[in-house]
């Protein structure tokens, strides 16, 4: 049974609230950041998340670095709109994340969060952004802290988080959401009214991780009404295979969900990150997806256990593989500015993991409708 649409926002929109057409994709340019850049006395790298703000012309960008480097934050970039040659790159500033206390986080394992995604709200100049959470059992002790999404302003200030359903709570036992497979995207609908989560894997309870030839990869995406903050939904989504055998077979191999964009409040642009061991290139594929005739979930517990659940469509939209170019470690994805020509930009970032051997990577997209 379907929702009812969400609440309708009491802010004034300052975005197209139109749902986008999309027909293809294609690659106007792409820029390679130095490795370990500093930045304001920090090192620029792991660059997770991206969104636009048309207002100021900028874009915000959230790195995963676990207050391991610098303390955890955010940079504001402007990326060129054309003269793609003649142009680079400019980051402009660095915001810290802060606690409820009002403090940066800690570099304490017990305490630092893992920054995935981030997302701007032009309906209430705040921003939005994730954390994986941690899950480390080990003899010396276990650290186990809880995913979230929370507000900030654009200081970096706490304004809230966002209520967890159960089934996505940290567990030290074999339960919920696997280690760094949790809360890698987030949408915000063009009109305001809803906000998508999305668990990069499976939760154990849901059956296992995309692997090579896998049919039964399912994960889930959560709904949120904006109005009321509250959770309103969740629904299944199927992963692709793993894309290339790892070296050797037995080595470290995943696909998952390291991104989403709210098209409207039942379509999706989703980014599936290949990655295999001894495979230079990840492999990136976009989809649409149509969360129309896909079964509310939220009651169950386990997908594994049941076969009674219609999953969201997808159509695929573009393979990275078809480039020809070296394609790292890509996480984040926006729309950026309308272009010249009218069309939309579609931005993609790349998470270089802090990794002499990996590339900081931008790409520039023109959509065509």
């Amino acid at each position: 049974m379907l929702l009812s649409a969400c609440a309708t926002s009491h802010k004034t929109s300052v975005r197209d609230t139109t749902t986008p057409t999309i027909h293809s994709l294609t690659l106007l340019h792409k820029y390679i950041v130095p490795y370990n850049m500093p930045f304001k006395g920090t090192t620029v790298g792991g660059l997770s998340g991206i969104d636009y703000d048309s207002t100021r012309k900028v874009y915000y960008l959230i790195c995963d670095d676990r207050s391991e480097k610098q303390a955890a934050r955010y940079y504001t970039v402007q990326i060129p709109a054309n003269n793609y040659d003649r142009d680079s790159i400019h980051f402009i500033g660095t915001t810290y994340l802060r606690m409820p206390d009002g403090n940066v986080y800690p570099p304490a394992k017990a305490l630092a969060p893992d920054p995935e995604a981030m997302r701007y709200n032009p309906h209430t100049g705040h921003l939005v952004w994730s954390s994986e959470g941690e899950r480390i059992i080990s003899e010396k002790g276990n650290i186990v802290n809880d995913p979230g999404v929370y507000d900030i302003d654009s200081s970096g200030r706490f304004l809230g988080s966002y209520p967890l359903p159960e089934q996505f709570h940290m567990r030290a036992t074999e339960n919920g959401p696997r280690r760094n497979g949790v809360f890698e995207g987030i949408g915000i609908t063009p009109d305001g009214r809803c906000m998508f989560v999305s668990l990069e894997e499976p939760r154990y309870e849901d059956g296992p991780r995309a692997d090579l030839r896998d049919t039964t990869a399912y994960t889930r995406i959560i709904k949120y009404d904006l109005h009321t903050r509250q959770p309103i939904a969740q629904y299944a989504y199927k992963l692709e295979a793993v894309a290339h055998p790892a070296v050797p077979d037995s080595a470290f191999r995943v696909n998952g969900i390291s991104d989403i964009l709210a098209l409207s409040e039942t379509q999706l642009l989703v980014m599936e990150r290949s990655f295999s061991t001894g495979v230079k290139s990840n492999t990136i594929r976009v989809f649409i997806a149509d969360l129309q005739h896909a079964t509310d979930i939220k009651t169950v517990n386990s997908l594994r256990e049941t076969t009674h659940f219609t999953p969201g469509k997808k159509k695929l939209l573009l393979n990275f593989d078809e480039l020809d170019t070296f394609v790292d470690n890509v996480e984040g994805m926006t729309f950026g500015p309308i272009l010249a020509n009218g069309h939309r930009s579609l931005i993609f970032v790349v998470d270089n993991n802090f990794d002499k051997r990996e590339e900081t990577q931008f790409y520039i997209f023109e959509v065509k409708q």
